[in-house]
């Protein structure tokens, strides 16, 4: 495998797969070099979604396709916005509106807790039937006022317990190693590893 195409056009996303991916000496496409739309995402399930995104985006390339789907998972929302987290406030999506959002339901909850949760499935064809799955999960809290420039989407509101620093002010590299993302990439990789997909 030397080529990939990325289904997703989030470019937080696409930095941050292309960061870790990029030492395997694979070429990393994203969708857009390909114009494949967005999938349509109606389950109620980030595997299931992201199944669907990875064999659009690798039928439509022609190529293998890799698709991320994560969101952030609050306890005291019953598991909300999770699967919703990019469209939390409606279309058209919005960063600032999603976490406005967030905040105001959280407002009389005593209960922060929150984790990103991410699944990365790799298809080596859109009719893969063993496509590679990898997953993870990143702990922490809400707070109510953002914090750091980095990262995206609900990162500024997302405080890393043990660090007292929210995803936005972690540094890229500091936050890949620890991130729901990162964790998963990094089980993704170790799997193409035993399957003999890569080459290291």
């Amino acid at each position: 495998m030397k080529k990939l195409v990325i289904a997703s056009n989030n470019p937080g996303k696409l930095r941050e797969i292309d960061r870790i991916l990029q030492p395997l000496g694979l070429e990393v496409l994203p969708q857009s070099a390909f114009n494949i739309p967005e999938a349509e995402e109606p389950y109620c399930t980030f595997i299931e979604n992201c199944l669907a995104k990875a064999r659009h985006a690798s039928e439509l390339a022609g190529l293998p396709a890799l698709a991320d789907d994560s969101g952030i998972c609050v306890d005291a929302l019953n598991g909300a916005p999770g699967v919703y987290s990019a469209r939390f406030a409606g279309e058209p999506k919005s960063d600032q509106r999603n976490n406005e959002k967030l905040i105001e339901l959280l407002t009389h909850e005593t209960n922060r807790h929150a984790h990103y949760y991410c699944v990365i499935v790799l298809v080596r064809h859109p009719h893969d039937p063993q496509p590679i799955i990898a997953e993870g999960s990143w702990h922490g809290e809400i707070i109510d006022t953002p914090r750091g420039d980095g990262g995206f989407g609900y990162d500024p509101y997302f405080l890393v317990p043990g660090l007292g620093k929210t995803g936005a002010e972690l540094p890229a590299d500091v936050k890949n190693g620890m991130s729901h993302r990162g964790k998963a990439l990094a089980e993704l990789v170790a799997k193409l590893k035993l399957a003999n997909l890569i080459q290291m």
